[in-house]
């Protein structure tokens, strides 16, 4: 529980920061955040169940509320802290921002230590020989780069090894060259002892806060926690929580190819002959082992593709996706599957083994380096091809009876004309209750959009917390004046989006929406949609400012430049505008919405999560996209005031919001800004 300790230390922290802020205004929101966070993770709700949906709306100083609650107690219980965010914009102002602020003001004795993949960070020992050895690895590209100067600042301490630290970014086949991946930047090789990545990793055993993302976090839980600490030692802060069920069906769901296997199986067999030359007697039992399991993949994928090629016409006879009604699989396939899983697991592990007998013996038997390297990358390249097959075909082998689990789909790549199959699951729960939530010793979920039409009961479902009897929720208002601050305006329209004539009445209309000297971001459901219209406002004149027309940073800072110099800048942009971007102040006065962000049901995944929800007899329009429809409408509506001191205007050109029937639950959803509706 709470001791009194622990409350007066947490309410001293929160006078300390009040005063070290200028012109800090107290907010009821955040101190009720700070509360019932406390409580959660301290057990009292639920001495076992120890998790909380937290939605906390703009400018409710939702990190520094969960900072307060959580690291306090959690130095006091010898517990560790992983905060996991979607994206690295929100990971950067953590470690560079909030903690060291919060480090600063708390007086607690804690480090914190920012958490990446493998695949961010460089390994030197590959950027040495990249320098010592320019004839191995000659390209066009490649003789651009000066390596040295790569190795100086490494040295110098002027570049962090990483990705994201370089100062001139690297084109990615030149990234992969140096990269820290598990083949070439063994820890137990005193060269790689102090690559970045081993060092970083050293360091995440003293930190008492870790920041990652959601994808590094789901595969760490799923490798037994190799890298986090293990979750019944972690309070876990799940910021950005919205994302958190896509980003687990990403990240357990397969892909590989059904067709053109050959290619690389009749390399794989190459390389062995190439390796059978070149490594001792002990390593030919290994070899051996792993030329059968090829062979036996290769026996296994040829009546799959020549079952695919008899399909090929039925499936793509007119689109690039076919989509497996009620995941059933054509039967050579299904029978095929769980026989393949097995092989390409059992060649995986030997590819493995094969990988490491070679990195070792290139340094013992003095192995030939320009022949070792280049078969080093061939095992890459033939690990990277089992995996896929490995992943697709265990996803493939699991029943699907009356109860569907998965998407099914196939595509064919129009360039490679290569047959690619696609599983993902329909659902996360089962996993994430197994993986996080079970084990977890507390977890908070937090986000400014975590309801849909003001219901936990969807983000409920869909993280598998139905049936957890201590899960927690809360909503925390954001402390704007919305109705003093902003308007939503609904216009008098002739059409609405489902009409022809539709795209050509926002030609006409948009121009009396976008003010002299103000700053307008319209946003589009449509690409198509957003083209046609621009087209048409810069035959009226308006100079604008379209997504994909520029990098995303230097439309912004075109945008910025206007504003500065008071002239009117209008930023067009599609779904991707309407989350994470921030424009506080005058970089934003006039927000247009031109359709209700509904998501076409015509990926495979969207289709297969409809049809699930109808074989149970449920509607997939109000079960799905509705709630779906109105958490984007939210967050896009999110975009306009971002500071207390901000307001300005939105306009929504979509009259479904008033005559339908769930246009006014989609209305009620949104923040409480005063409401012109035209009649």
């Amino acid at each position: 529980m709470l001791t009194d300790i622990i409350k007066s230390q947490v309410r001293d922290i929160h006078q300390r920061i009040k005063l070290s802020l200028p012109g800090y205004q107290p907010r009821q929101g955040q101190n009720q955040l700070v509360a019932e966070i406390a409580k959660i993770v301290a057990g009292c709700y639920h001495r076992h169940e120890r998790i909380g949906l937290i939605e906390a709306g703009t400018g409710t100083g939702k990190s520094l509320a969960y900072m307060l609650a959580v690291i306090p107690y959690a130095l006091a219980q010898k517990k560790k802290v992983v905060i996991a965010t979607a994206t690295v914009a929100l990971q950067e102002q953590l470690v560079n921002k909030d903690l060291p602020f919060f480090q600063q003001h708390s007086k607690l004795l804690f480090e914190f230590n920012l958490v990446k993949g493998r695949q961010r960070y460089a390994c030197i020992e590959r950027l040495r020989q990249q320098q010592k050895h320019p004839e191995l690895f000659a390209t066009a590209e490649s003789a651009k780069v000066n390596w040295q100067a790569l190795l100086d600042k490494w040295q110098q301490r002027q570049w962090l090894g990483d990705k994201d630290t370089l100062s001139e970014p690297l084109a990615e086949p030149l990234w992969q060259r140096i990269v820290a991946d598990p083949l070439h930047c063994h820890k137990n090789d005193r060269r790689h002892a102090h690559c970045p990545f081993h060092l970083a990793r050293a360091e995440i055993g003293s930190a008492d806060v870790l920041v990652a993302n959601h994808a590094l976090l789901l595969a760490d839980l799923s490798s037994g926690s190799s890298i986090l600490p293990p979750p019944d030692e972690t309070i876990y802060i799940i910021d950005e929580a919205h994302h958190l069920p896509d980003s687990a069906r990403e990240f357990f769901a397969a892909q590989a190819q059904l067709t053109h296997n050959q290619q690389w199986l009749d390399k794989a067999g190459k390389t062995i002959q190439q390796l059978v030359s070149l490594l001792p007697a002990t390593v030919m039992k290994e070899l051996l082992r792993f030329d059968d399991s090829c062979n036996e993949l290769s026996s296994l994928l040829k009546p799959i593709e020549r079952c695919v090629e008899e399909f090929r016409l039925r499936w793509f006879s007119d689109k690039t996706e076919f989509r497996f009604h009620d995941a059933a699989l054509p039967k050579l396939l299904q029978q095929q599957a769980e026989q393949l899983a097995q092989v390409s697991q059992k060649a995986l592990s030997q590819l493995e083994k094969v990988q490491q007998q070679l990195q070792e013996n290139i340094t013992e038997l003095q192995l030939p380096l320009k022949q070792s390297m280049s078969l080093l990358q061939e095992l890459g390249y033939l690990q990277q091809k089992v995996e896929q097959q490995q992943a697709l075909w265990q996803l493939y082998a699991l029943p699907q009876d009356k109860s569907v689990q998965q998407a099914r789909w196939v595509e064919l790549q129009n360039q490679s004309q290569h047959v690619i199959a696609h599983a993902c699951p329909l659902g996360v729960a089962s996993k994430l209750e197994q993986l996080l939530f079970n084990d977890a010793f507390a977890v908070i979920l937090c986000s400014a959009t975590l309801t849909a039409l003001n219901s936990f009961q969807y983000i409920k479902y869909d993280l598998g917390l139905t049936q957890f009897d201590g899960v927690q929720t809360l909503q925390v208002a954001s402390p704007f004046a919305y109705a003093e601050k902003g308007q939503i305006l609904i216009p008098k329209m002739n059409t609405e989006p489902t009409d022809a004539a539709y795209t050509e009445e926002l030609g006409n209309i948009l121009p009396g929406y976008l003010p002299e000297q103000q700053a307008s971001l319209v946003l589009f459901a449509s690409y198509w949609q957003m083209q046609q219209v621009a087209e048409a406002l810069r035959k009226k004149g308006f100079s604008l400012l379209v997504q994909g027309e520029a990098s995303r940073q230097a439309l912004l800072q075109l945008h910025g430049e206007n504003c500065r110099h008071q002239r009117r800048s209008i930023l067009f942009g599609t779904q991707s505008f309407s989350e994470g971007l921030d424009l506080p102040g005058k970089l934003l006065t006039n927000l247009v919405i031109t359709k209700l962000p509904f998501a076409v049901p015509t990926s495979p995944l969207e289709e297969a999560l409809a049809e699930a929800i109808s074989k149970k007899g449920g509607n997939p329009f109000l079960q799905l996209t509705i709630p779906a429809t109105s958490k984007k409408l939210v967050q896009a509506c999110g975009r306009l005031l971002r500071q207390e001191q901000d307001e300005g205007r939105i306009v929504i050109l979509d009259r479904r919001l008033v005559s339908k029937a769930y246009g006014s639950a989609m209305l009620n959803a949104l923040p409480p800004f005063r409401r012109q509706i035209d009649r």
